[in-house]
């Protein structure tokens, strides 16, 4: 890991160079869907659209983002969570929430850049949940 340095209220604090955008992300548990490519997630935050499939079964988890601007700041932002079966095109579960973004530091307080970011999981019944305890690996 590469560390430079930048000084917050006269103190030198060392850096990382990580690079981070604001985002909303949705992440989930393929098996929590079935079959592999058993569904589509659509997730839209204020008007702009992503999707994949869920992918396979034997994979822990995956996850979605949509990019949000760098100046966003901490907004409330109406997200919309779709899944549709690959087969017929039927939608399984469709949902939507306020997401409140949160400030992150991923190079360390005081150090940039600063984004805004809010998560949330896609369950197969009952739509977007928090990701709180959830576990990331099989």
């Amino acid at each position: 890991m590469t560390l430079t340095e930048c000084s917050l209220f006269g103190q030198d604090t060392p850096c990382t160079k990580a690079g981070g955008e604001s985002h909303v992300s949705v992440v989930w548990k393929p098996a929590d869907f079935g079959s592999q490519d058993a569904a589509k997630i659509r997730l839209c935050v204020n008007g702009r659209c992503k999707e994949r499939t869920t992918g396979s079964p034997d994979d822990p988890f995956m996850s979605l983002s949509v990019q949000l601007s760098d100046h966003i700041g901490a907004s409330r932002l109406p997200v919309q969570l779709t899944v549709s079966s690959t087969k017929n095109g039927e939608t399984v579960v469709k949902d939507s929430v306020q997401a409140k973004l949160k400030k992150q530091y991923p190079n360390g307080k005081g150090c940039p850049p600063t984004i805004w970011t809010a998560t949330f999981r896609a369950h197969a019944s009952k739509g977007l949940t928090t990701p709180k305890g959830m576990k990331l690996q099989g």
